[in-house]
């Protein structure tokens, strides 16, 4: 029976609303057997997924408050509301603060929803539980919804939404969807981008619903209040809906502008008006009743902030050549405006600064690009950048959605000494030296980057070395509680720049050194290293070529790559045409596999942290080297699935975009019949990998007992696969029946070590022993592809004798051309995968 269901209806939805306030659509119930769905997210009280399928004239609606998952073991919680319009299937903008559901309102997919074939939606929504397949721009696949059994006192309909394992699954990264997808399929705007569009309405704030702010009065600036930190990363951030500005190296200002008076709040909350008299008065030129927030820097002749040359013109009482850089406003002529999303309160900003004094500079940003940014930036001797999220409010204190990057660099240097710690083992910082024009220099302390192991093993080695007297001449206001050493011990720094004392700004340890003697300890500058020697460097680091090999490239082959430089892998400094270049190189070690197979590619045009999709039909836009192969579909049919037997046509995948290639069990001139067996160990979070190598022994061992000899794979991610080849002899059924028994089997024999339940919460302390990928239909990634992650890597085929050798399944990247075929060549991997063997009838 239906639960609530008089409650759920388009009447309820009319009643919840007032028509002459929101652009709503108003409610009707249609006539019609229409098979739309629709997704909009939705920022209201709080943040949510509106799932809509269109039924009987109107569209069932679920609010999910995570948003779909693609990995099969998770269900997502989904409220049942109230029915909504067809006409609701278009709405995108921002509904009224105030009103039912206020906020703002993305359309984020739309397509077809496909119900069971065997069952009557109609029927099996009242009785609880939806089958159905949707074709959408983000959703895809096969999905189910269940409602659960009601609590007692419970209000609303909970009902479970939940993706069915196929091809669009994703359970190693279920949240894809919802992380990376963050803009309208129709206008392809950001929520903050249609929270700031022209229908906004303009909120109190906290007053009385539909009324405006009252504005404080115009003679009186705004109080203090803690600005917005940044958090320090090692990373610029990837994917869509950050701005990155420049990172002013001065000091952190508030202006607060009043009728004929500015105060200028440091961000401790000290008032400073007297020490920035020339940038108080010219904000007093601004309208009054705003609280600005930006940097006081000086500027050298060539227009760079500079922070010495800030100090020393404040210490003198000048100000000629000080400005202030704003970049955020939190009050806008007595408006509050800090809840509102970080571009519209630039945006405010920039219109606020039109015509201001020379002084005050409008913070510029710029929308996506940030490694651009920061690379240019330290090319050009700047402190760094900061990344900011376009949607978010301006948050007091420190926060991530504020990050900070600096341009840092490394240098060895010698250890001179220690200073002692009464508050934890070992010491408070070591001191460091290094030679300038031949002698021996001090240049600094260094007190952070250490771990308590660290602070053990650098005792013991330093004890034995200690001297009475400093090997160099050290201040007298850095000799408190210091030991000295001989300098003989050398340590990797990173720092951001030296001062103009020659000490070392912003130090952290990384690494003794003991491949480099400390009389070979200079002070390096950029201009040490030669330009040649500089771009040789930077060529070997990207291309991981050898001077020895002649490999294949692209341009070899008759490929064209465009976008060659586009990064695909940002982090990694890797581009389209480094990946180009792997797969061009590494063609004579994939194509044995992956050649003449069907193919699911994992496509991420703009780069591995933006959106990836997988695809597995061909559109016509691959290429002449692309082919298809026809396959009976399992609901009757045919499609054509990829397919290439040269590496030309790997090429053309990639110069769309590929950077994953995941391969069928079977050929595609034999696709019925399977000739390889693959289980996938895919450790629990907490598990080392020495547990996942333990696991994939015990599996080649019982396998072994069963007949079937196997091979190992690094899969370029976390865990390990055993492929077992087979003669094609089988089909998919009895491939299939085998790969599920035998991982109960094992799975219930041994239950501490294994489970054959992909559902997250069972997999606690174990591994899944993963026998899906042996399905018709069904892939797993191809020896030697590339994967879409955080440092290039590669799934590459291992011997079982050197499993012990690897610390993790991602040992090899894009750059490791010249080691992969080196063991391709060994005896290690002599033959691997080469033998042909029958499915055991056990």
């Amino acid at each position: 029976m239906a639960r609530a269901s008089k409650t759920l209806d388009i009447k309820t939805y009319n009643a919840k609303r007032d028509f002459s306030k929101t652009k709503e659509p108003k409610g009707r119930k249609l006539k019609g057997t229409g098979d739309s769905f629709v997704v909009q997210k939705h920022e209201a009280s709080r943040l949510h997924w509106d799932f809509r399928l269109e039924l009987d004239g109107v569209l069932k609606s679920w609010a999910v408050p995570k948003g779909p998952s693609l990995d099969p073991g998770t269900n997502r919680l989904a409220m049942r509301t109230e029915d909504h319009p067809l006409d609701y299937g278009t709405f995108e903008g921002t509904i009224p603060e105030g009103e039912y559901g206020g906020g703002t309102v993305m359309l984020w997919d739309r397509g077809r929803w496909i119900p069971h074939p065997d069952k009557d939606p109609s029927k099996t929504i009242e009785e609880g539980h939806l089958h159905f397949t949707l074709e959408g721009e983000r959703m895809k696949g096969e999905w189910v919804m269940f409602r659960m059994k009601a609590k007692p006192g419970e209000k609303g309909e909970a009902w479970m939404l939940k993706k069915v394992t196929d091809d669009e699954a994703r359970a190693d990264d279920g949240d894809a969807l919802v992380d990376h997808c963050t803009d309208s399929v129709t206008t392809g705007r950001t929520m903050a981008e249609i929270a700031s569009g022209s229908d906004v309405w303009k909120s109190n704030r906290g007053g009385t619903s539909g009324g405006r702010t009252k504005k404080a009065p115009a003679a009186a600036p705004p109080e203090f209040q803690s600005p917005q930190k940044a958090t320090l990363v090692d990373d610029v951030p990837t994917g869509p809906g950050w701005l990155f500005e420049y990172k002013y190296d001065g000091y952190r200002l508030l202006l607060a502008t009043g009728d004929g008076a500015v105060t200028a709040w440091t961000r401790n909350g000290k008032d400073w008006s007297d020490k920035f008299r020339s940038l108080a008065k010219a904000a007093e030129k601004l309208p009054p009743g705003c609280l600005i927030d930006g940097e006081a820097v000086a500027l050298t002749k060539d227009g760079k902030p500079d922070f010495q040359l800030l100090q020393s013109t404040l210490k003198d009482g000048k100000g000629a050549n000080l400005a202030y850089y704003a970049f955020d406003l939190l009050v806008d002529r007595g408006e509050d405006i800090t809840k509102l999303p970080n571009i519209e309160r630039k945006m405010r900003l920039q219109t606020l600064l039109k015509g201001a004094p020379t002084a005050i500079l409008y913070g510029d940003h710029i929308d996506g690009k940030g490694e651009a940014l920061f690379n240019a930036v330290c090319k050009d001797g700047g402190e760094g950048i900061i990344a900011k999220k376009a949607d978010a409010p301006y948050r007091h204190g420190r926060s991530k959605s504020w990050l900070k990057i600096k341009c840092i660099e490394r240098q060895e240097f010698v250890v001179v000494g220690w200073v002692e710690s009464d508050r934890r083992i070992g010491f408070r910082s070591l001191l460091l030296a290094a030679k300038d024009k031949g002698k021996l220099s001090y240049v600094g302390k260094v007190g952070t980057g250490f771990n308590t192991q660290m602070l053990h093993d650098l005792m013991e080695l330093m004890k034995p070395l200690e001297v009475k007297a400093a090997p160099v001449e050290i201040p007298r206001t850095e000799r408190k509680g210091a030991h000295f050493i001989k300098p003989q011990l050398v340590a990797e720094v990173a720092f951001t720049e030296f001062t103009s004392d020659n000490i070392l700004r912003h130090p952290s340890f990384i690494a003794l050194r003991d491949d480099k003697p400390a009389s070979e300890v200079v002070v390096e500058t950029p201009a040490d290293l030669p330009k040649a020697a500089k771009a040789a460097s930077t060529k070997a680091k990207t291309k991981g070529k050898s001077a020895t090999r002649d490999y294949a490239t692209p341009e070899s082959l008759g490929v064209r790559i465009s976008s060659t430089d586009r990064a695909i892998f940002p982090t990694e400094k890797l581009t389209k045409g480094d990946l180009a270049a792997y797969y061009a190189a590494i063609g004579p070690l994939i194509m044995p596999d992956s050649g003449n197979r069907p193919i699911t590619l994992i496509r991420c045009p703009q780069g591995r942290a933006k959106k990836c999709f997988f695809q597995k039909h061909d559109t016509g836009s691959m290429g002449d080297f692309v082919k298809q192969v026809e396959i009976r579909e399992k609901k009757g049919g045919t499609a054509e699935y990829l397919c290439f037997d040269d590496i030309r046509g790997l090429l053309g995948c990639v110069q769309m975009g590929t950077i994953e290639f995941h391969g069928w069990g079977s050929r595609a001139d034999n696709v019925e019949h399977p000739d390889r067996l693959v289980f996938d160990l895919d450790p629990d979070e907490g598990l080392k990998f020495a547990d996942v190598r333990d696991a994939a022994r015990r599996i080649r061992d019982l396998l072994k007992d069963m007949g079937l000899e196997t091979f190992p794979m690094l899969t370029g991610g976390k865990g390990v696969h055993v492929v077992a080849p087979l003669d094609a002899s089988a089909d998919w059924d009895a491939v299939t029946s085998f790969a599920e028994r035998f991982a109960r089997a094992v799975a219930e024999a041994e239950p501490e070590m294994f489970t054959a339940n992909m559902r997250k919460v069972q997999r606690k302390g174990r591994i899944f022993l993963d026998w899906l990928r042996n399905q018709r239909g069904s892939t797993a990634v191809m020896p030697y592809s590339a994967r879409a992650r955080e440092g290039a890597p590669v799934a590459v085929p291992v011997a079982w004798a050197e499993l012990d050798d690897f610390k993790g399944g991602n040992a090899f990247t894009i750059r490791d051309v010249d080691r992969l075929f080196e063991r391709a060549e060994s005896n290690a991997l002599k033959g691997w995968g080469d033998v042909k063997q029958a499915l055991p009838e056990a």
